[in-house]
């Protein structure tokens, strides 16, 4: 049985959660996951999805896997004792190939991936200098790295030179700028140019999270850094959004990478991804390579929904990703809209603290390729009611 003071301090933060509206519960999806599921038994519009490209539910990338199935399910072990299949190998060389990279690592997930970077490479006599609105993964790989943690303003670039300029430079000692690409509760893009040619003034390696620019920017879909002609020395990126598939990737130079392979933890002591993942995530970079289109439909879509929301006074953030938020502030109303879109069919969700600040409560509108219009202007019409009369 649970000891008496556990089960008295769990019940009393779960009632805490609750009283502060911030409660999260999970909806359970029948099938697949496209525009259009069926979720908890209802039929909606999923408007919170990843799947910009909505490669998720591509039959090439199930029969991709498939194939790979006929050889086995699970990997068996982490990669450096036998998990490291055939095909993790030509995910590798694919994504180094499109990417333009020596080479890329594979990580299970994202998180795996941020943390097995900045564990992996900082110590107590290093420094991050990070934007403050970073993924969690990259914050509390930064902590838990030791490391002296510098918390920049959002996407502040003389911020960053002002902290950059304090530091003493020194042979020894590692100093690494750390920003997401496109904010995944925001939508906007940091000024990777920018901190591009600081970090390189200074001394100090800039690592840019792409997990939400992969396969969406870009003339290629190589990403931000394609998209504003900005290098890094480190890029983390995932397969579980633009892909289609799951996963995570790290893409540098040799070194980088075969440093990585001998000191990052969540890679080192992580079970490989299954082949068949690796397969079906491979068949999805080959198809937003080759298929521009998903890419031009995505970018329609974000302007139907903007033109569309300018129109009917609906105040979006400034963004021109797939990631469109509209900032209602209080964490109850953010639920009473986006319950109140639930039941009219769309899928919207509310999100709420700790992932955004207090008191900036929102819906995260997500646009993909695989949207029709009339859904995107049934959603607005939808979505005009709701805000404005909760």
């Amino acid at each position: 049985m649970t000891p008496p003071a556990l089960q008295a301090h769990l019940a009393a933060e779960l009632q805490r959660i609750r009283d502060a509206d911030l409660y999260r519960v999970r909806r359970v999806i029948d099938g697949g996951h496209g525009a259009q599921i069926r979720v908890n038994g209802q039929t909606c519009i999923n408007f919170c999805s990843n799947d910009y490209l909505g490669l998720a539910s591509d039959p090439r990338l199930a029969e991709a896997a498939r194939a790979a199935l006929a050889h086995g399910t699970g990997s068996g072990a982490s990669a450096l004792i036998s998990g490291y299949n055939r095909e993790h190998q030509r995910l590798e060389e694919t994504l180094a190939d499109f990417l333009g990279v020596p080479r890329v690592l594979l990580f299970s997930t994202g998180w795996a991936a941020n943390l097995g970077v900045l564990r992996g490479l900082l110590g107590r006599d290093d420094t991050i200098v990070a934007d403050e609105l970073n993924h969690a993964s990259l914050i509390d790989g930064g902590r838990l790295s030791g490391a002296r943690y510098e918390r920049v303003p959002h996407r502040d670039a003389a911020a960053f030179g002002d902290v950059l300029s304090r530091l003493t430079p020194h042979a020894s000692r590692l100093t690494l700028v750390v920003t997401d690409s496109v904010f995944s509760m925001d939508g906007d893009v940091a000024p990777l140019p920018e901190l591009a040619a600081l970090s390189a003034r200074r001394g100090a390696a800039l690592m840019v999270d792409d997990a939400h620019g992969f396969g969406v920017l870009g003339p290629t879909g190589r990403g931000a850094l394609e998209a504003c002609a900005a290098h890094a020395d480190i890029r983390t990126g995932t397969l579980g959004k633009a892909a289609g598939a799951a996963g995570a990737f790290v893409a540098g130079d040799e070194d980088l990478i075969e440093y990585l392979v001998q000191r990052a933890r969540s890679f080192v002591f992580s079970t490989a991804q299954p082949p068949a993942v690796a397969a079906a995530a491979r068949r999805g970079v080959e198809i937003l390579r080759d298929e521009p289109e998903h890419r031009q439909q995505l970018f329609d879509n974000i302007r139907r929904f903007r033109d569309g929301a300018a129109a009917l006074d609906i105040p979006l953030g400034d963004s021109q990703t797939p990631i469109q938020p509209l900032v209602l502030g209080d964490a109850a109303r953010a639920l009473a809209v986006s319950q109140r879109l639930f039941e009219q069919g769309y899928w919207v969700a509310a999100i709420r603290p700790p992932t955004v600040p207090r008191g900036t409560s929102r819906l995260r509108i997500t646009l993909t390729t695989a949207h029709r219009p009339e859904q995107i202007d049934a959603l607005l019409e939808a979505l005009a009611h709701a805000w404005r009369t909760d």
